[in-house]
């Protein structure tokens, strides 16, 4: 390694350095967990750096005795052996420095696809809560950034401290036999090398750091403004002019940031370079000075010129070893700290499937209460100094009431009342913190999570659809569904015509989160997916609260194939759209307030009938009744 691409690597290695922290011997056992089913192809990964450092070492050594043996006037045939053994050195350096780095990206890549595929498989588990808390940016560079980190820690660091020590000590010890005094010189100019390189690295990290903030604001600023709901509202309300004159001065930040830490660096690396190549000076002086009085051969001052260029590497990239193997650890730390982050839903040991036939819904005096941020989240992830405090409020208050098999039974009430909570506690994406929810007379925290998937259909109010193919949204529900089947799904969401209309069919792409499609049309392909699905309990969650009057008809017809023969758990803001419920619930500050059919309740002159008699004031309600 040159004295230029030292410099520039030691720059680097101090440009990422972290604050200083003490190794954990948790973290470091995990580590080790993790490497376990790598240690062999870290054995020999290691093996093969130390090879290749032994071998540095022998180059200078030849090359100095093929001078010696110019001087000398030796025979060709000594210095063509020399050459041709040169030759072969530098074809196996070639060829293992070739293996050293296929095991080295092997290596790391295995690592990383362990890590993220744990953090991967880890999160999965984790509650809506947590989603709903979490940065995304924030999430995805966990996987990203941070596994990459960690992964250096097996294919940079580690090989570089086995072989930088063992190109230092083999190298000391051949500079030493050859001449102590040069070597002692070499040792002395190491300060004003390293020393700079340390100062001028704090220097250029904040200015780093300072140009990461900015470009993440810039990058979070297009990931809003650049989705199709943030384009449309800063298109409403935002202001053009000023968005553009936001982003423009913190990219003329970034630019002038740039332009300091290139010059910096390029200052560095001049001076740094400069003092090796007066070090070299050095060497040949006071060598050339020894071989001219006889003390020392002419091609030991060349072996020691081109060894004193392999003594400068290991040196200053072991000075900053502690820097990179700090690095590498908060990596392992902040990808473990999710990893630490346990989920709040789990499958008890012997769950079973929900039973075959039928299924009834139960909820038997459910309590249930929000779990508080430091439950479900991490302050780092939420890109906030402190945890949200709030949370562990009681939200439903001794909820009861029973769906029999086929039968619908629909929640009405005010917003915020909890009715989205009990839906959610059906599937399971929150436990209960007293009672029991009971699905065909089985509590679901006693059911496998796969059965109740399959038992369970719901559709939501914004009709959630992947930026991928109608084809590949519709196999989510049935990932071995046929054509035919997909079709029939179609029909029955009264939604084949539109999508034989299109040029791709079902390979049409929907964009993101389905914005290609209308708010009806996409409300009907997840209805189509709950088809596919085939649930025998289903859940609709407002599906039609968003929608005009016409497609309301339309998502409607195709919610009456979906309902036909099926257990229903109805939320409703339209009452007009439940009149024909088995029973209808109204839940009012998270307590079931009136029961009864649609009939009963008008009767009462309750909750149930002002709302009725408020909606139907209203002309437009009116209408899509």
């Amino acid at each position: 390694m040159s004295m230029e691409v030292t410099a520039w690597h030691q720059l680097y290695s101090l440009n990422n350095q972290t604050e200083r922290r003490s190794l954990s011997k948790q973290t470091l056992r995990r580590i080790a967990a993790f490497a376990r089913p790598h240690r062999k192809r870290i054995s020999a990964f290691l093996l093969l750096s130390l090879v290749m450092a032994a071998l540095a070492v022998v180059a200078p050594l030849l090359a100095g005795r093929v001078v010696d043996a110019i001087v000398k006037g030796e025979p060709f045939g000594v210095v063509g052996w020399l050459a041709a053994l040169i030759a072969g050195l530098a074809i196996a350096e070639a060829g293992l420095g070739l293996l050293t780095r296929w095991m080295s990206a092997s290596l790391g890549e295995g690592l990383i696809l362990d890590l993220r595929t744990a953090v991967f498989d880890h999160v999965q588990r984790m509650p809506v809560a947590f989603f709903m808390r979490t940065r995304t940016g924030a999430l995805v560079s966990r996987l990203n950034n941070d596994v990459i980190g960690a992964q250096r820690a097996f294919t940079d660091t580690l090989s570089g401290v086995a072989g930088n020590v063992v190109t230092l000590v083999l190298t000391l010890i051949v500079m030493i036999g050859i001449s102590w005094q040069i070597t002692l010189l070499a040792l002395i100019l190491l300060p004003i090398f390293v020393l700079p390189a340390r100062r001028m690295g704090v220097r250029i990290a904040r200015l780093r750091r300072e140009a990461a903030d900015h470009n993440a604001a810039m990058g979070n600023q297009m990931t809003e403004r650049f989705s199709a709901p943030g384009a449309t509202l800063v298109k409403l309300f935002g202001r053009p002019a000023r968005e553009s004159a936001e982003f423009e001065a913190r990219a003329r930040r970034v630019r002038d940031i740039g332009v300091r830490t290139a010059m910096n660096q390029s200052v560095f690396v001049t001076a740094l370079t400069l003092v090796s190549a007066l070090a070299l000076a050095l060497v040949y002086g006071l060598g050339g000075f020894y071989a001219l009085t006889g003390r020392l051969e002419a091609g030991s001052v060349v072996a020691l010129a081109l060894l004193l260029t392999r003594l400068y590497a290991p040196l200053t990239a072991l000075a900053s070893a502690r820097v990179d193997v700090m690095s590498a650890l908060v990596s392992f730390e902040r990808v473990f700290e999710v990893l630490d982050l346990e989920p709040l839903i789990k499958q008890r040991p012997g769950a079973r499937a929900v039973p075959e036939g039928p299924v009834s819904v139960e909820f038997d005096d459910v309590r249930f209460a929000y779990p508080s941020a430091d439950k479900v989240s991490l302050a780092s992830l939420e890109e906030v100094a402190t945890l949200d405090s709030r949370g562990g409020e009681e939200v439903l208050h001794g909820i009861s009431f029973t769906a029999e098999p086929g039968q619908m039974v629909a929640l009405v009430g005010s917003s915020g009342a909890g009715k989205s909570t009990i839906a959610q506690l059906l599937p399971r994406l929150y436990d209960v913190d007293s009672g029991a929810v009971r699905l065909a007379g089985v509590d679901v925290r006693d059911l496998t999570a796969d059965s109740i998937r399959d038992t369970l259909g719901m559709v939501t109010q914004d009709g959630h659809l992947f930026h991928d193919t109608i084809r590949a949204n519709l196999l989510l529900a049935r990932p071995e569904a046929a054509e035919a089947e997909l079709w029939d799904a179609l029909h029955r969401a009264r939604l084949a015509g539109l999508i034989e209309s299109l040029p791709d069919g079902l390979d049409t792409v929907v964009g993101e989160r389905g914005y290609r499609l209308s708010g009806g049309e996409r409300q009907r392909l997840t209805i189509a997916r709950l088809l596919l699905a085939r649930p025998r309990v289903v859940i609709l969650d407002e599906a039609t609260a968003a929608l005009d009057s016409t497609n309301e008809a339309a998502v409607q017809a195709a919610l009456a194939e979906a309902l036909d023969g099926r257990t229903a758990v109805v939320i409703a803001h339209r009452l007009s759209t439940i009149r024909a419920a088995d029973a209808i619930l109204v839940i009012e500050d998270g307590r079931v307030v009136e029961r009864g059919t649609h009939a009963e309740l008008l009767a009462a002159g309750g909750r149930y009938e002002e709302l009725y008699r408020t909606q139907f004031d209203d002309p437009a309600e009116a209408a899509v009744a």
